[in-house]
């Protein structure tokens, strides 16, 4: 029996950019867009259930663009420990799209999954919906990191990883 005393290790969780990006735009006047943008940052305030994590691909992402945005980006990652580019996270982007994960020019996003999963994280938090949390091409990105010996992440929008309240 588990030592009651002892709290549960928390879920590992990958930060990938476009968090930072709803975490801090200038509200949107597109209802959708401004409702995703509220939903991450009450995901945010409630973030201390998980371990975070994030990448210099992430930091290299979000720094360009709009200095000011871009400053404000960095500035909500600034304390998330980075989880390291290795050969194998190399391998396992290339082996998505290859293939047919994902895209052949979505290369940048076959890596944020692969790091996730080099890693042994458990989710991948992410508003990308186009290449990542996409359900068409979900149950093959995760095949592929499965036949290449890695457990993927858990690929979800804040939205699905709401915390009851």
């Amino acid at each position: 029996m588990a030592d009651p005393s002892i709290p549960p290790p928390k879920a590992r969780l990958y930060v990938e950019t476009s968090i930072a990006s709803y975490l801090t735009a200038r509200p949107s006047h597109d209802l959708i867009r401004a409702a995703h943008q509220q939903i991450t940052r009450d995901w945010w305030e409630a973030r201390s259930v998980f371990e975070l994590y994030t990448s210099q691909v992430v930091l290299d992402e979000a720094g360009a663009g709009d200095p000011d945005a871009a400053a404000r980006r960095i500035a909500s990652l600034a304390g998330v420990p980075l989880v390291e580019l290795t050969p194998e996270t190399g391998l396992l982007a290339r082996e998505i799209l290859r293939q047919g994960g994902m895209p052949a020019t979505a290369y940048v996003d076959a890596v944020h999954v692969a790091l996730a999963a080099v890693h042994g994280l458990d989710y991948l938090l992410t508003w990308n919906c186009a290449h990542i949390a996409n359900a068409t091409l979900r149950s093959r990105i995760e095949m592929i990191c499965r036949t290449t010996g890695f457990e993927p992440p858990v690929i979800c929008t804040p939205v699905e990883l709401a915390q009851e309240g």
